[in-house]
């Protein structure tokens, strides 16, 4: 009897995995440390913007104005990173044969 357990497994077919995936992979990673420094750049605009109404003083009207602005853009960026962050895990999951490409 031949003692090669991965000749005899088949694990040498084309259809096997030859490592561990990192969970979650880089691609994921990637898109989640961009979040992650995004909602960063949020929170200190939001602050600040709660520390000017604090001061209810009328003449912070428009730089509270200017700082609402900024978060105008950034929330669409976090939808786009979103949108990258959900490919990814979806390619990782077709990876790994839980789903099926659509």
């Amino acid at each position: 009897m031949d003692n090669d357990i991965g000749k005899t497994a088949g694990l040498n077919s084309p259809n096997t995995c030859t490592g561990k995936m990192g969970i979650p992979t880089p691609r994921e990673r990637e898109a989640l440390s961009a979040m992650k420094s995004l909602k960063e750049r949020v929170r200190k605009i939001k602050k600040r913007i709660d520390e000017l109404r604090g001061l209810k003083d009328d003449t912070y009207a428009e730089e509270i104005g200017s700082l609402k602005g900024q978060l105008v853009p950034l929330k669409k960026e976090w939808n786009s990173l979103g949108r990258k962050r959900d490919a990814a895990a979806k390619e990782r999951m077709i990876l790994l044969g839980h789903e099926t490409e659509e």
